[in-house]
């Protein structure tokens, strides 16, 4: 019998297309230039022009006036504002993860105010008397919220604690933070009294809580208009940090702070920083906290709110507040240039369930069919 053998059809030849050169290969990345490609926040670039701003043209006689009018104004809408974001659901929800928050509320009204007494040996050989009070005033200041959220959510960590972690800092520090300034700075220190405690209830805790009280009709609002409203909340900063700033150049507070004095506070700043990145890091761990919760925990326990401390530091301090606020918005600058780099380090962590990026997939088979 005869069987046919089909051969395959042959297929078309078709001419494959020249391939592109190929582009040169990069240089080799060297140190200065991963430090140079590490982006640059530019609310910082304001800061420091408006800083620059008050040396140049201070306010001052009526323009004074005018100036510590709007920042008034301008501190109180921003903590009305806090106030009318914060979701009350959100905040009593959050309140499941107790153990994580009350090591967040440790690190930053605990452990920070004793690293900051324990820096009181360092006057006056390194820190002035005034930038010791604005170095203490730093470590009493509550956490940030943002930048924390941020960060978490880039090394893969728990952002919903993180969230509930930097609402509940900034709660609390409307009314730890002075309570601690009038215990750890005293009645008579750079201008501050008990009456500034009042001064504090009126202007920040006052359009708080009418802040949460309105949130009902006009969460809605802040909601779609989040981006207008973010400007307004750093243009309330950039106001304060004008005023504070315009307050000691007319005061002539800055002739006693030298290049010296400054690179000295800067070295404290960074080992202080470092000492709170790895308590925060290694004490969570001793807890038996799991990796997503201490990511959250170093990140949001480690760092210091700007926003919160700004308008605190005008209210209690006064014409000295421009010392005062100096070494937080130092140690602010700071702590975004190495959370930064510490977030994308450990976005590049593998997870605890997940296999290791460069391992052969030969090996991780052998792996999952040995334990089978």
């Amino acid at each position: 019998m005869n069987r046919r053998t089909s051969s395959p059809r042959p297929r078309p030849f078709r001419r494959r297309p020249a391939a592109s050169p190929s582009p040169a290969s990069p240089a080799p990345r060297t140190g200065w230039c991963r430090f140079a490609r590490l982006p640059v926040d530019p609310y910082i670039l304001a800061l420091l022009g408006t800083v620059a701003l008050a040396a140049l043209l201070p306010a001052s006689g009526t323009a004074a006036d005018v100036a510590g009018g709007a920042t008034t104004g301008a501190v109180a809408l921003l903590f009305f504002l806090y106030g009318a974001r914060l979701s009350t659901r959100e905040a009593l929800d959050g309140l499941k993860s107790w153990r994580l928050h009350l090591t967040v509320l440790a690190c930053t009204f605990l452990v920070f105010p004793l690293l900051g007494l324990a820096a009181r040996g360092l006057v006056p050989f390194a820190l002035t008397p005034e930038l010791y009070s604005g170095l203490l005033f730093l470590c009493l200041v509550p956490s940030t919220i943002q930048s924390s959220i941020a960060f978490t959510s880039m090394a893969r960590g728990n952002v919903p604690a993180a969230i509930c972690a930097g609402s509940f800092s900034s709660i609390a520090g409307i009314v730890v933070t002075p309570l601690l300034a009038a215990l750890l700075l005293g009645g008579g220190a750079n201008g501050f009294s008990p009456d500034s405690l009042l001064r504090i209830v009126a202007q920040l805790l006052l359009p708080f809580v009418a802040g949460q009280l309105l949130r009902r009709w006009v969460g809605g609002f802040l909601t779609r208009h989040r981006t207008l409203l973010g400007r307004v909340d750093r243009g309330s900063i950039l106001l304060v940090v004008y005023t504070a700033f315009s307050q000691g150049m007319v005061a002539g507070v800055w002739n006693r702070v030298t290049p010296g004095r400054l690179g000295a506070l800067f070295a404290v700043e960074v080992v202080l920083l470092a000492a709170m990145l790895t308590i925060s890091w290694y004490g969570a761990r001793r807890l038996g906290f799991d990796r997503a919760d201490r990511v959250a925990i170093q990140f949001a326990g480690s760092k210091k709110s700007l926003a919160a401390g700004l308008p605190m530091a005008s209210v209690l301090f006064g014409a000295q507040a421009s010392l005062a606020v100096l070494p937080l918005m130092l140690f602010h600058m700071l702590q975004l240039v190495v959370c930064a780099m510490i977030a994308k380090r450990r976005s590049r962590e593998p997870l605890p369930d997940e296999p290791l990026l460069d391992e052969p997939a030969a090996v991780r088979t052998r792996a999952v069919a040995g334990q089978a």
